[in-house]
């Protein structure tokens, strides 16, 4: 049985198309196709089948798939072993990141790990909560997050480590009547209009909670990305907004107050798939992360 076939399935398991594959893996779909036919071949077993004008795994290619992640995790961990007696592992880990938790998070670890001789090559990025665990495919360690659990969704297959947990202050106009308090309820805010997130982005789930206390729906103007978009709405009196506390350094005309009564707080969380996270390198990298995490977090 050979390694490369295993991981050739586990790539199109992952991805889901041969073009997909022949994308990441730097080749072109024929010759994924003539690998694929090799491995059946080799194997005399049938492992993909026609769905549409693509392929997908038989049974017995999602078995071999599944067992690629065993394969390659094991390897990982004698690979992990070996950088032990070489001495400090050294090389470069690849981070896509939320843009808001790359701010705190990876500059410090970036200047920390150099020191070590490894480099980070950071991608940042905003996406909804389950599209984190599909950048694992392509990066070492993926930071993404969410309100419902240390678990983002579509992470469960994934290594996963908690870097942070961040709450998220309502911004408000200072000039607001609701700026003379020191905190805020899910009442106090369900009748005000709210520049809010796209549905799927894990800030979306305070505002869903502010509905469930209140028994009131909540009145979304506009929804946004970026934070400074969202802040700068707020500055201009068109609602409130949701913004992380450990990155936000409000503009004049903006404060932030804590909302209580509902959770409003963030799990920040590394996923890599489970064999590069045995990679020296890469628990290094988590295990500085963490640190930074914690220290923020203080």
């Amino acid at each position: 049985m050979d390694v490369r076939h295993l991981a050739l399935l586990r790539e199109l398991a992952d991805r889901g198309s041969v073009t997909a594959v022949a994308l990441a893996t730097h080749r072109t779909g024929s010759a994924v196709s003539q690998q694929l036919r090799t491995a059946e071949r080799d194997l005399g077993i049938r492992l993909v089948e026609p769905v549409g004008r693509g392929l997908r795994l038989t049974d017995a290619g999602r078995l071999l798939a599944d067992a690629a992640v065993d394969v390659e995790t094991s390897l990982a961990r004698v690979e992990a072993r070996l950088d032990e007696f070489r001495g400090r592992p050294t090389g470069t880990v690849r981070i896509a990141s939320l843009t808001s938790a790359a701010e705190f998070l990876v500059p410090p670890a970036l200047v920390r790990l150099a020191d070590e001789g490894i480099d980070l090559e950071l991608s940042d990025t905003d996406v909804s909560e389950e599209d984190y665990a599909t950048l694992a495919a392509d990066h070492d360690v993926v930071i993404g997050h969410s309100l419902l659990s240390a678990v983002p969704r579509g992470a469960e297959h994934l290594a996963r480590t908690v870097l942070a947990r961040e709450p998220l202050d309502v911004a408000l106009p200072a000039t607001h009547l609701l700026a003379a308090k020191d905190q805020l309820s899910p009442r106090d805010v369900v009748d005000e209009p709210w520049v809010g997130v796209p549905e799927g982005y894990p800030f979306a789930t305070v505002l869903d909670g502010v509905e469930r206390v209140t028994g009131r729906p909540v009145r979304v103007v506009q929804r946004v990305r970026d934070n400074r978009v969202a802040e700068a709405f707020v500055v201009r009196g068109i609602g409130l907004a949701l913004l992380p506390r450990f990155t936000t350094r409000p503009r004049d005309g903006v404060v932030l107050r804590p909302l209580r009564g509902v959770n409003a707080r963030r799990w920040i969380v590394a996923l890599s798939r489970p064999d590069r996270a045995e990679r020296a390198v890469v628990r290094r990298t988590v295990s500085t992360l963490k640190d930074v995490g914690r220290s923020a977090s203080a």
